[in-house]
């Protein structure tokens, strides 16, 4: 038997309200809002136990996941991870002082710099990415693993989608 949540309640006082709009829409985008709303805190607490905020372990894990040697230009960096180059130099500062990543000389181009994540940039990186899948593994609990893949599966549909539009139109092409 399914509960009735925050969103059905909210979606039952607009149909009241306004009886003509769909509101459709925040059944599926409206949870999504609220889920992650309601995980955040711990996952900010997660990283923080690891002396790391949201962002800067964005910064570390980009780093780990591209393999070894684990270091990218502060170009590729940035992009990635939609941000400014300004915030991320503000991260890489921190990270630095924290020995979690060095900037060296790019062997190809002098000019350049590539961020490179330290060995106790690699340690903390993977610690604290196991305690968040252990973490976030808790929150889905809920749900038998058919379902799970199953929201998944929709989720990737629907994300997938919308990151097209959002190239497309970040490209200024027109939508078909």
């Amino acid at each position: 038997m399914s509960r009735t949540d925050h969103v059905e309640r909210l979606r039952a006082q607009w149909a009241r309200e306004l009886p003509d709009l769909d509101t459709t829409p925040m059944a599926i985008l409206g949870r999504a809002y609220r889920l992650s709303n309601l995980v955040r805190p711990s996952i900010e607490a997660n990283f923080a136990s690891f002396g790391l905020d949201r962002g800067e372990f964005d910064v570390i894990s980009t780093l780990r996941r591209s393999g070894p040697p684990y270091r990218l230009t502060p170009t590729d960096l940035y992009r990635s991870l939609m941000i400014s180059s300004g915030g991320l130099t503000h991260r890489l500062v921190r990270l630095e002082k924290a020995g979690l990543v060095r900037r060296e000389k790019s062997a190809e181009d002098g000019r350049s710099l590539l961020v490179v994540l330290t060995e106790e940039g690699v340690r903390r990186t993977e610690a604290a990415f196991r305690a968040d899948m252990a973490s976030e593994s808790r929150f889905l609990a809920a749900l038998d693993p058919r379902k799970s893949a199953a929201l998944a599966g929709l989720l990737r549909e629907l994300l997938s989608e919308l990151e097209s539009e959002a190239s497309i139109a970040a490209e200024g092409g027109q939508q078909p």
